[in-house]
C-alpha cells in the first residue's frame, strides 16, 4: 500500500464513510470499507463488475441501509444511514448506467420534472420547464428538440439527457455512473469539460467508468475496489492504466497485436457500393473466413446502420451484399439469421437480451429450432444447449433458471454472444460488445474473439474505442458521416496513427 494517500494533510471530506458493509442473501457485497470525497475533487471509483462499486453508491443515496456499525458523515452532519429524501435534500446527485429515464416523456419533463415534485399537487408550468431543459442542454453544449418523446432519440443523445437532467439541481456531490459509456469522443470531451468546471466550483464528483485514459485524464483520486473490499486510495498523478488494471483484477494483462494476414481464406462477406441516403454511402468492402474485420469511428458515423443493413434490419436503397458469393437480399433478421448472419446489438440492455427472463431462455431465443422435437420444445435439448454454451465461453451463473439481469455485466455480454453462437453463423457482427463491461471481462471477451475467429469464424468488430480494434482486428475501416474514409493494416501502423485520423 506504498501508493495509498494519507488524509492527513488533506482538508476534511466533504463525505467520510467508515466501516461499510453490505451482504444479499448471505454473500458479501462491501467488507469493512472506508471511503472518502474532498469537497471540490473529481474521485475516481474504481472496479471490475461485482466489485461493490454500485452497492456503494446505493448506500450513499439511501437506496440501501447498509449493516449495522457503519458510520457516514455528510458535510458536517452524521447519519448511521442515508434515505433517497435525505440524500437529495443534502445535494447528492446520481448518473445511474442504466440512464433511469422516461421514453414515452419529453425531453424536457425528463430533464425538469424533479423541479415540479412536492408533497402537494400543483399546476405544471410547461413552459417553465422547457427553459429548464434548455438552459440544462446548453451547459453541455447540446441542442436538442426538448418536445420530442425521449424514445425518438439513440443512446448517445440519451445519456445525454440524463446528465443534464442531473446537473438540474444543486448539487455538492455528483455521482456519475459510466457517464460516457454512449458518447462520442467529441461529447466526451466536452462532459469533462463540464466535469472540470463543477470541480472549480466546489462540486465534488465520483467518476466511475470503464475507460481507464478518461479516470486518468480527470481525477485527483483513485479508490480501487475488488471482490467487495478496499484494495487502496491512489494519486490519478502519475498512475498509468496497465497499473489500475492490475489493482482492480490482482492480473497483468499484456496487450500485443491480434492482426494476421488471412488475405488466402476465401471470402464470406463481399460488400460492393452499399448505400442508404442519409445513413451510408458507398461502402464496399470483404470479410474473410477466421477474419476479424474492425470498423471504428465516432458515433454517428454510420457504423450501426450499416451493421444494420446487413442484419436485414433496415434496407440498403442500392448496392449488393454477397455471402459465400452469393447475391443476398434480406427482407427481415430472420432471413439473415436463416443465411447464417448474427448480430450483437450495442444496447445489451434492452435490445440485447430481455433482463426479466431466465439466462437459459435468453440464450437459446435466437435458435429455438435447435431445440424442439415433434413441434414442441424439447427441456432436455435446451439444458445441454444452454450447458454447453456456458461451459464453452465460461460464464458464471447460479442456476439456469435465474434471471439473466442476475448476472454481471461482463457475464451478461457472453450470454450474448452465445445466443448468436447458438445459431451457428457465418458472420458474426459485434456492435460494441464491451459496452458497460469492465478491464477483466473485456479482456475475457476478447479471447473468446479470437478463439472464434482461429474456428474459421468471420467476425465485424464495432468500435468507438480504437485501442479495440487495432489489438483485436486483422483490419480496420475508418468510417466518418457515413463513407469509409480511411482503412488500416494494424500491422503496418501505430495505434497513434489510427486514433489520429479518428479523432482529428
Amino acid at each position: 500500500m506504498a501508493e495509498m494517500t494519507s488524509m492527513e494533510s488533506s482538508p476534511k471530506p466533504l463525505l467520510s464513510l467508515r466501516n461499510i458493509n453490505m451482504s444479499f442473501g448471505g454473500i458479501s457485497a462491501l467488507k469493512n470499507v472506508s471511503f472518502d470525497v474532498l469537497p471540490g475533487e473529481v474521485h475516481c471509483l474504481a472496479g471490475e463488475n461485482g466489485s461493490g462499486k454500485s452497492t456503494l453508491i446505493k448506500i450513499v443515496t439511501g437506496v440501501y441501509r447498509p449493516e449495522p456499525g457503519t458510520i457516514i458523515d455528510y458535510d458536517g452532519q452524521t447519519y448511521p444511514h442515508m434515505s433517497p429524501m435525505t440524500a437529495q435534500a443534502a445535494g447528492i446527485q446520481v448518473i445511474w448506467q442504466d440512464l433511469a429515464l422516461f421514453p414515452e416523456m419529453t425531453v424536457a419533463e425528463n430533464i425538469a420534472f424533479q423541479t415540479v415534485l412536492g408533497s402537494r399537487p400543483r399546476f405544471v408550468h410547461y413552459g417553465h420547464m422547457r427553459d429548464i431543459a434548455v438552459k440544462a442542454l446548453a451547459r453541455l453544449g447540446v441542442s436538442l428538440d426538448v418536445d420530442l418523446p425521449l424514445k425518438e432519440y439513440a443512446i448517445a443523445q440519451r445519456q445525454i439527457v440524463a446528465i443534464a437532467r442531473a446537473l438540474v439541481g444543486e448539487a455538492k456531490l455528483v455521482f456519475m455512473d459510466e457517464p460516457t459509456a454512449s458518447l462520442t469522443q467529441s461529447e466526451t470531451d466536452h462532459l469533462l469539460d463540464i466535469v472540470r468546471n463543477l470541480s472549480a466550483a466546489g462540486v465534488a464528483v465520483v467518476f466511475v467508468s470503464h475507460r481507464l485514459a478518461e479516470v486518468l485524464d480527470i481525477s485527483n483520486r483513485l479508490t480501487v475496489l475488488r471482490d467487495g473490499a478496499l484494495v487502496g486510495v491512489y494519486p490519478a498523478a502519475g498512475m498509468i492504466q496497465s497499473r489500475i488494471t492490475e489493482l482492480m483484477t490482482g492480473k497483468t494483462f499484456d496487450h500485443k497485436l491480434r492482426a494476421r494476414d488471412v488475405s488466402a481464406n476465401p471470402v464470406v462477406l463481399e460488400v460492393q457500393n452499399l448505400s442508404r441516403p442519409g445513413l451510408f454511402e458507398d461502402i464496399s468492402f470483404t470479410v474473410r473466413r477466421g477474419e476479424t474485420l474492425g470498423i471504428t469511428g465516432l458515433l454517428g458515423a454510420g457504423r450501426t446502420e450499416l451493421a444494420l443493413s446487413l442484419f436485414g434490419m433496415l434496407k440498403p436503397r442500392s448496392g449488393t451484399i454477397r455471402l459465400e458469393g452469393k447475391p443476398v437480399r434480406f427482407s427481415s433478421n430472420r432471413d439473415a439469421i436463416a443465411a447464417g448472419v448474427a448480430y450483437l446489438s450495442e444496447d445489451r440492455l434492452s435490445l440485447g437480451l430481455v433482463q426479466p427472463q431466465s439466462i437459459a431462455d435468453n440464450l437459446v431465443v435466437a435458435s429455438l429450432g435447435r431445440i424442439t422435437s415433434g413441434g414442441f420444445l424439447s427441456d432436455d435439448r435446451k439444458r445441454e444447449l444452454v450447458a454447453g454454451w456456458i461451459t464453452n465461453l465460461g460464464i458464471r451463473i447460479g442456476r439456469q433458471g435465474d434471471a439473466v439481469s442476475t448476472l454481471s455485466g461482463g457475464n451478461q455480454q457472453r450470454i450474448a454472444i452465445a445466443k448468436w453462437l447458438a445459431t451457428d453463423p457465418k458472420l458474426l457482427i459485434l456492435d460494441a460488445p464491451t459496452v458497460g463491461v469492465d478491464v477483466g471481462a473485456r479482456a475475457g471477451i476478447f479471447e473468446i474473439i479470437a478463439k472464434l475467429a482461429d474456428s474459421g469464424l468471420a467476425i465485424i468488430l464495432i468500435s468507438d474505442e480504437v485501442p479495440e480494434v487495432y489489438f483485436h482486428a486483422d483490419r480496420v475501416l475508418h468510417m466518418a458521416e457515413g463513407r469509409i474514409v480511411n482503412r488500416f493494416a494494424p500491422r503496418d501502423c501505430t495505434l497513434r496513427d489510427i486514433e489520429a485520423a479518428v479523432y482529428a
